[in-house]
């Protein structure tokens, strides 16, 4: 990956000879004291480069303090990628896990690094994209998802990996009960909007394998800007897809949104030629053939989602359990998008 790295935080640091003393023995070409950086982009899971004398090694592990009872879950993204290998190709190598907490106190794995570039918020210094390019692009992102919704879970090994059927009301149900558990008196309840999806709920289209975090800053692209990797599988499941691209262009913020959105932006999705959040899904919906019904209750739960997500982060540090300052003032977006998930309900059918 092109992204930069940056020292190891304090807070973030572990054992590197206990890393590399258990490494050896489950992975070649690993002789010398690894040099450890940390990639600073993530406000999940922890990720740090290995970089070896011979071989760069990703390593992933969950940050420390308050986690939500299903996140973080290293041995699913783990068991995840190894599955999809076969079937899907766009996935890291994964080498091996740990659940020995006598290694440095929690679960995590080690994978290859994958070269490429990841588009974050602001494009690397010297890189171009065009218009014409960046709609390219945009439609390479939608192929990309359609072709995930498409992966034969019964030949990845993952038929097991969700309960299926039910999967929309639990989502509601769970996503519910996460803000609860992470309120803080600084942010609105949502009750309006927890309300609004608990009523409006549609049946599942289908049930497929769904990345969960699928984002265009957890894709890797080669010099064409072909995807060649797809990260962050922690919170895949088997799920309902429409559910999925409501969550994706929850990030995907375009040229015309308000402030608001637009001060969360994380990627380049407001280029000129980048397709608008209409154009994502027009486009998904003639690969897949779906009927999309009214967008606007998956619009409002990626939206409600997205809010939660950063609640969550921003509870750790209400709490005290990370000092990140990145994180300080999570809880005005929270407010805003209580706000947006208000006014989209209130526009009726789209």
């Amino acid at each position: 990956m092109s992204d930069k790295t940056v020292a190891v935080r304090t807070e973030d640091a572990f054992d590197v000879e206990a890393v590399h003393v258990w490494l050896q023995s489950r992975v070649d070409g690993v002789d010398g004291r690894p040099e450890v950086r940390q990639f600073p982009g993530g406000a999940s899971n922890l990720t740090y480069l290995l970089s070896y004398p011979d071989r760069d090694l990703i390593l992933r592990r969950p940050p420390a303090g308050h986690k939500a009872a299903s996140a973080h879950d290293m041995r699913r993204e783990y068991r995840v990628q190894k599955g999809l290998k076969p079937v899907f190709p766009y996935v890291p190598e994964v080498k091996a896990f740990c659940d020995d907490p006598e290694v440095i106190g929690g679960d995590f794995y080690v994978m290859d690094r994958l070269d490429g570039l990841i588009l974050r918020r602001e494009l690397p210094d010297g890189f171009q994209l065009d218009e014409q390019a960046a709609r390219a692009l945009s439609g390479k992102v939608v192929d990309r998802l359609v072709d995930l919704h498409s992966v034969d879970i019964e030949a990845a090994g993952l038929a097991d990996l969700g309960k299926g059927a039910g999967y929309v009301e639990r989502q509601i149900r769970g996503w519910s009960e996460r803000l609860r558990r992470s309120h803080t008196e600084n942010v609105p309840k949502f009750t309006e909007v927890m309300a609004w999806l608990a009523a409006n709920q549609p049946g599942e289209v289908k049930i497929c394998l769904i990345h969960n975090d699928y984002r265009l800053d957890n894709l890797i692209l080669d010099d064409g800007l072909d995807i060649i990797g797809v990260l962050d599988w922690e919170m895949a499941t088997l799920g309902d897809p429409l559910m999925e691209l409501g969550s994706t262009l929850a990030y995907w913020v375009q040229a015309d949104d308000d402030d608001g959105m637009k001060a969360s932006r994380r990627q380049p999705t407001d280029l000129p030629g980048m397709y608008t959040r209409q154009e994502f899904v027009e486009h998904y919906a003639r690969r897949t053939g779906l009927d999309i019904g009214d967008w606007r209750f998956y619009e409002v739960y990626g939206l409600f989602r997205l809010a939660v997500v950063i609640q969550q982060i921003y509870y750790r540090f209400h709490n005290g359990d990370t000092h990140n300052p990145r994180f300080k003032d999570y809880w005005q977006f929270v407010g805003y998008l209580d706000w947006r998930c208000r006014e989209t309900i209130s526009k009726g059918r789209a």
